[in-house]
């Protein structure tokens, strides 16, 4: 291609979403190869400023063109893997570890084999902290990680380099996932629109069937709200073997996009369940998003969260520090030798040597901690459709104070707390919750409003969405990369 045509087909790249490029390729005003290039084009001219790509796989996705592509959904469109819970064949999935900086996928993941049924050429991966436990995207390994909108902030994490991938307008979308809100805080961080499903909704096998205790699940942060209902068509329903399952859809999430939501019940809530603080920002970004939902005909009021915070927060950090233990001891496994503190960022090697001192009956009481709280949720929501808050507890924070590595431990536990009391909640409970970016400081960082559905309800939050995206446009919003 030549550069003109190149220069040209860039220009008009960045101004569709993904179901929009499929259009155009079955049209035949583009070819995937020329999408493809494109891609990779933004991409290294974006990436060495924002650092948001850990691996190049342009051979991979030459590959899968040159092989034929399936005519699906999203023919020919480029996409990109976060560097942490999907495998793809042949190439490493590192979690942004030097502990697993060869570890070489044998197999593709149930995931990644739709995302390929689908038509989505992977070109790359996406960066993400350590394991994915904190929520900034910054490694040992690979680095800083910038926000889009200002050089000196967080993306958020940890798909940190997802957020800042579709924001910057690498790719219209891109694969996330979420044990804590790790879609919802990089969408709010990078004004983008992400949804962490319900649990279970996506596999997340065969190489694993439950991550964080039931915790985890994959999906997306896209730009429009179609694509993310498309994404979720095209990737959901249980791989084989998975332990248990979503509840069945009624119908594709994308025929969602634009139904009529129904007048919803929505409580408005401005405080976490652990009583923080929240800035004044984000405050004001719920208070906007309030205001314009009942703008829609929504019934809005304020409410609180009936949940016993302390049990919940101490069966995460239970949670987290088995999961990484085990993981850590898989890998020495594979290895053939024992983790050293060298092999990992200081704070991973304190959550490893914490999780080998978890008992059994703690992590039990964890799992029952978040029964708990998905019972007491089902509950609330026989008053309220939806719940709505902050996101986060601000907006985008410097780089560094949520580092693994950090300079001082406690004040790296009081950032970690402070920032995102809010998402954590949906993970326990398996609840569908979406970070929708609605609101912009005035210095032009932006401020996403999450909403939370009833376990299995992504369909209220789809409609709620489009109703949203429509009400205030938020596709044009770019910061000047």
């Amino acid at each position: 291609m030549s550069d003109k045509k190149l220069e040209s087909i860039t220009s008009e790249y960045i101004g569709y979403d993904g179901l929009g490029l499929a259009e155009l390729v079955a049209k035949g005003e583009v070819t995937p190869t020329e999408l493809l290039e494109t891609a990779i084009a933004q991409a290294e001219a974006i990436n060495p400023r924002i650092n948001c790509l850990t691996a190049e796989l342009y051979d991979h996705a030459h590959h899968q063109i040159k092989d034929g592509l399936p005519d699906g959904a999203f023919n020919g469109v480029p996409f990109v893997l976060k560097d942490l819970s999907t495998n793809l064949k042949g190439t490493v999935t590192s979690a942004a570890s030097r502990f697993f900086a060869n570890n070489m996928a044998t197999e593709d993941s149930t995931l990644a084999s739709r995302y390929k049924n689908a038509g989505l050429v992977i070109f790359a991966k996406t960066t993400t902290p350590e394991l994915g436990l904190t929520g900034t995207t910054e490694s040992a390994l690979f680095g800083l990680t910038r926000n889009p909108w200002n050089l000196a902030k967080t993306t958020g994490g940890s798909s940190g380099g997802s957020g800042a991938a579709v924001a910057a307008g690498i790719v219209p979308m891109a694969n996330a996932s979420d044990g804590a809100g790790s879609i919802r805080t990089p969408s709010s961080c990078c004004g983008v629109f992400g949804l962490k499903p319900t649990r279970a909704r996506v596999p997340l096998g065969p190489s694993r069937n439950e991550g964080w205790n039931g915790l985890s699940t994959v999906h997306a942060i896209t730009r429009s709200v179609r694509d993310n209902a498309a994404l979720l068509d095209i990737s959901h329903g249980p791989g084989v073997g998975d332990p248990y399952r979503a509840p069945v859809s009624q119908r594709p999430f994308l025929q969602e996009v634009g139904a009529y939501p129904g007048q919803l019940r929505i409580a408005l809530i401005k405080v976490p369940t652990s009583g923080g603080a929240v800035h004044p920002e984000c405050v004001k970004a719920a208070d906007n998003a309030a205001t314009l939902c009942a703008d829609l005909g929504h019934n809005v009021e304020e409410a609180s969260f009936p949940i016993n915070h302390q049990k919940v927060n101490d069966g995460l950090v239970a949670t987290l520090a088995v999961s990484v233990a085990k993981s850590i001891q898989d890998r020495a496994a594979v290895l053939g030798r024992d983790v050293t503190q060298a092999d990992v960022e200081p704070v991973t090697w304190q959550f490893y040597t914490m999780g080998l001192d978890v008992r059994g009956v703690e992590y039990a009481r964890a799992r029952a901690a978040f029964d708990e709280a998905g019972r007491v949720m089902t509950m609330f929501h026989q008053s309220y459709d939806v719940i709505l808050t902050p996101t986060l507890a601000k907006p985008p924070i410097d780089l560094g104070l949520m580092s693994l590595s950090p300079e001082n431990y406690d004040a790296f536990l009081e950032e970690v707390s402070t920032f995102g009391p809010f998402t954590a909640l949906y993970n326990y409970t398996g609840q569908p919750a979406m970070s929708v970016p609605l609101h912009w400081t005035p210095d032009g960082l932006p401020v996403g409003t999450m909403f939370a559905a009833p376990y299995g309800r992504e369909d209220t939050l789809f409609r709620l969405a489009a109703q949203l995206e429509e009400a205030r446009p938020w596709f044009d919003k770019r910061p000047r990369t």
